[in-house]
C-alpha cells in the first residue's frame, strides 16, 4: 500500500478511522481506503459526490459524470437518509406521480405492503444512512442476515421489493452512482403449485353450498376472478344477453373500489352456460338490479372471511352426510385463489389457447400465464413426442412419394 495519497484530480482517497496514513500523508496506510469523486455542477453551485471501493471504479464514475453533469442529467442534490428517500417515495406513490415499471399507478395494497416491509425490516438497520452511501455489500449483508433468522426466501425478496423501487428511481434521477440491490445473492424461492380440482370436483363442491353462495364460487370457477375483482363486480358490469362479464375495477379493504391490478387486468371475460344460470338465480334471489352482485348490500362488499367460513361448513356438512350413508366421498375445502387456478386448469384443458387465457385471466404478458401455467398445457413429454411422430411420418412420406414421381417422369 502506498505511503502517499496520489493526486487524481477530482478524486479523493479516504482512509478508515484509525489508519495512520488518514492523519499523516507519509505514515503508511494499514486500511483499505475507498475513493471519494466528485465532479462540479455549476448550476447548482454545489459539487456532485459518490464514493468507491476502488480507484478505478471512482475514475470511471467522473469520466462520465463531468460529461453527464455539462449535459444536465447528473445534478448536484442535498444528501438525504434512506428514510428521507422512502418517505418521498412512498408520498409520490400515494399521490400517482411515481408510477411502477409499467406506468402504472402503485395499488393501495401493495404501498401497504411496501410501507410495512421498510419499517419492519429495512429501515431500522439502514434508514439513518445516506442514499449514496449505501453499498451492494450493505443489502447483500441485511438479506444474509434475514436469511440467518429464518425468514422464507419469498419474504425475503418482497422485503427489499421497495428497496429495489426506491434506488431504480434514485438512480434514473441522477441522485446516485450505482444500484445497490443489482446483483444480489438471494435465496432461491422455490414455489409451491396451487392446489386445482376437476371439473366434477368442482361442481360437487359448487353443488353442496347453499343457493346463496353459489354463483360467488361459481364464478371463481367459471370466470377466473380475482378475490377483489369478486369484491367489486356489480350486476352492471354482467352482460347475460351477450354471455360476457366485464372486469372493470378491483376492491381494497382500506381504499375501496380501485382499478384493477393492470392495464390488463380491465378485460371482458365469456360466461359460459353453467355460470349465466347461476347468475340469473342468483339475481332474482337478491332482487337487486345494480350495485354490488355479492356483497352484503348494493354498496358494502361481501367479507372474504365469511364466505370461507360459510363454505367450509358446508363441505364439512357435506362429508359428514357421505361418512353417515357409508359413501366414499369426501369434500376437500378450497379456497377462492386456488378456484380462479381451477378456472385457468378448465380453460386449458378445454383448448383455450394461451393468449385468450392470459387475457381472461388479466394477465400482464402471456409469459406470466406460461410461467404459472405451462406444466398444465398440452405438448410435454408424451404428447410432444407423439405430435413429432407425425410430422416426421408426414416428411417421410412427402419425400417417398416425391422420388416415385420422380421416378416416373423419368420413365416416361
Amino acid at each position: 500500500m502506498s505511503t502517499k495519497k496520489r493526486a487524481t484530480p477530482g478524486i479523493e482517497m479516504r482512509h478508515r478511522r484509525g489508519c495512520p496514513a488518514g492523519a499523516d500523508q507519509e505514515a503508511a496506510c494499514r486500511c483499505q481506503p475507498t475513493y471519494r469523486a466528485w465532479a462540479f455542477d455549476a448550476r447548482a453551485g454545489k459539487k456532485v459526490r459518490r464514493s468507491f471501493p476502488t480507484l478505478a471504479a471512482a475514475k470511471a464514475w467522473r469520466s462520465d459524470a463531468v460529461g453527464d453533469v455539462r449535459r444536465g442529467k447528473l445534478r448536484a442534490v442535498a444528501p438525504v437518509t434512506l428514510r428521507q428517500a422512502a418517505d418521498a417515495w412512498l408520498a409520490g406513490a400515494k399521490d400517482g406521480q411515481i408510477r411502477n415499471r409499467s406506468g402504472d399507478i402503485y395499488k393501495p395494497s401493495a404501498l401497504r405492503g411496501y410501507e410495512q416491509a421498510l419499517e419492519q425490516r429495512i429501515l431500522t438497520p439502514l434508514g439513518g444512512r445516506r442514499l449514496h452511501e449505501i453499498a451492494r455489500v450493505d443489502v447483500q449483508d441485511l438479506a444474509d442476515r434475514l436469511l440467518a433468522k429464518g425468514l422464507d426466501p419469498s419474504t425475503i425478496r418482497n422485503a427489499l421489493m421497495p428497496l429495489r423501487a426506491i434506488f431504480r428511481r434514485a438512480l434514473a434521477r441522477g441522485e446516485v452512482a450505482v444500484n445497490p440491490t443489482t446483483g444480489l445473492e438471494l435465496p432461491a424461492v422455490r414455489g409451491r403449485r396451487d392446489r386445482i380440482v376437476a371439473p366434477e370436483q368442482a361442481a360437487k363442491l359448487l353443488d353442496a353450498l347453499p343457493e346463496s353462495e353459489r354463483a360467488l364460487w361459481a364464478t371463481a370457477f367459471y370466470a377466473g376472478l380475482r378475490l377483489g375483482e369478486l369484491r367489486a363486480l356489480r350486476f352492471e358490469d354482467v352482460d347475460l344477453a351477450s354471455g360476457v362479464l366485464r372486469v372493470e375495477r378491483s376492491w381494497d379493504q382500506e381504499a375501496g373500489p380501485v382499478k384493477p391490478k393492470s392495464r390488463a387486468g380491465r378485460r371482458t371475460v365469456p360466461i359460459p352456460a353453467a355460470l349465466r344460470e347461476l347468475l340469473v338465480e342468483h339475481k332474482l334471489r337478491t332482487g337487486r338490479r345494480d350495485g354490488l352482485i355479492f356483497g352484503r348490500s348494493s354498496a358494502e362488499p361481501f367479507s372474504p372471511s365469511t364466505a370461507s367460513d360459510r363454505a367450509g361448513k358446508a363441505w364439512e356438512a357435506a362429508n359428514a352426510r357421505a361418512k353417515k350413508e357409508h359413501r366414499n366421498e369426501t369434500l376437500e375445502p378450497i379456497t377462492l385463489h386456488e378456484a380462479r387456478h381451477t378456472f385457468a386448469s378448465l380453460m386449458i384443458a378445454a383448448g383455450v389457447n394461451a393468449k385468450a387465457l392470459s387475457s381472461y385471466l388479466g394477465h400482464s404478458s402471456i409469459s406470466i400465464t406460461f410461467d404459472r401455467y405451462g406444466h398444465l398445457m398440452p405438448g410435454n413429454e408424451d404428447e410432444a413426442a407423439a405430435l413429432l411422430d407425425a410430422y416426421l411420418e408426414r416428411a417421410n412420406t412427402a419425400a417417398r412419394l416425391a422420388q416415385i414421381e420422380s421416378a416416373a417422369s423419368a420413365s416416361e
